[in-house]
């Protein structure tokens, strides 16, 4: 269980959270906590957009650049690492800040680790030697509710569906809502943006990234795990470092990209309803939502901040 002064502040990729945090930790004592799944590995630090090194120096900051882009991670392998700095934070006094958009990693923290099992190997086998329509008749003997709750055009939605089923013998929609439903006892914030408002800024921040040097360090970065190697804009930096798309192409990719994501970090956070919204239309975008931060949780109003301890 997290410590209850744990804050979360959540929401799309380039919507403020970090200068938020930072001004927030600066105010009552608080050390922040990475919630990115990118953030979380050394060597990105253009490419995931990584807090300043002039706002790391303001405050402690976690779990930034501690894996190595090789190893792989997950909501579990991230709960395991980020529970231990959380309890640490406050058993020091110190309030611990969970900064991320990160939905699984935010909700492994939030809710605790899914109740689902892991996946099997030997179940895997033998879906391949199933037809895709083999599969959907005998996920739907099993649960005929997934037919509202797993995207049956998706192979890997339904093995997974399925898989779950055979490995616990209950209708794996079951287990889903009661998982879903539960509502954490926990203080946080989602910011959001007008949507235009939103894509412009990222816009300006991809433009921002390639003017920061972001092809030199893609090139730069060597062998790259499942996981690492899904952040946007390894593969389309790549694609023109291969002479297969021009510069004007990369970005414009990146960017697209990014506002997809962007847009389906929206919708998986306006069904987290643990956490409060503030709607941020204009700049200076910190200090506003720093005020309503404290309109919205008087428990967080300074007091007088200890001294800070060394970042992990």
């Amino acid at each position: 269980m997290l410590p209850s002064k744990t804050f979360f502040i959540t929401g799309p990729t380039a919507s403020g959270k970090s200068a938020l945090a930072v001004a927030l930790a600066e105010n009552i004592g608080g050390e922040i906590v990475n919630a990115d799944a990118f953030q979380l590995y050394d060597g990105m630090d253009i490419l995931t957009a990584k807090p300043t090194a002039a706002e790391r120096g303001r405050v402690p900051h976690h779990l930034y650049g501690v894996l190595p882009l090789t190893e792989s991670c997950d909501a579990q392998s991230y709960h395991s690492l980020a529970v231990p700095v959380i309890q640490d934070i406050a058993a020091r006094g110190r309030t611990p800040i969970v900064v991320g958009g990160s939905g699984l990693y935010v909700k492994a923290l939030t809710h605790g680790l899914s109740p689902l099992p892991a996946a099997s190997p030997s179940l895997r086998e033998r879906f391949k030697h199933l037809s895709p329509g083999e599969k959907i008749v005998w996920l739907m003997q099993r649960d005929p509710e997934a037919a509202t709750t797993v995207n049956l055009r998706n192979p890997r939605y339904v093995e997974r569906a399925l898989e779950i089923c055979l490995l616990t013998g209950r209708p794996q929609s079951g287990l889903r809502r009661s998982f879903e439903e539960t509502k954490p006892q926990v203080n946080g914030v989602t910011l959001e943006w007008n949507r235009e408002t939103l894509y412009q800024r990222i816009n300006q921040r991809t433009l921002t990234m390639f003017d920061s040097g972001l092809i030199s360090e893609v090139s730069a970065l060597g062998p790259l795990s499942p996981t690492s190697e899904k952040a946007i804009g390894v593969r389309e930096v790549r694609e023109h470092l291969a002479g297969r798309a021009t510069l004007d192409q990369t970005i414009a990719a990146i960017q697209q990209s990014t506002r997809h994501y962007a847009k389906r970090q929206i919708t998986w956070f306006r069904r987290e309803r643990c956490f409060q919204t503030i709607c941020l239309d204009s700049l200076p975008a910190a200090e506003y939502a720093l005020t309503r931060l404290f309109e919205l949780f008087p428990c967080l109003r300074p007091s007088s901040p200890s001294a800070p301890s060394s970042s992990t």
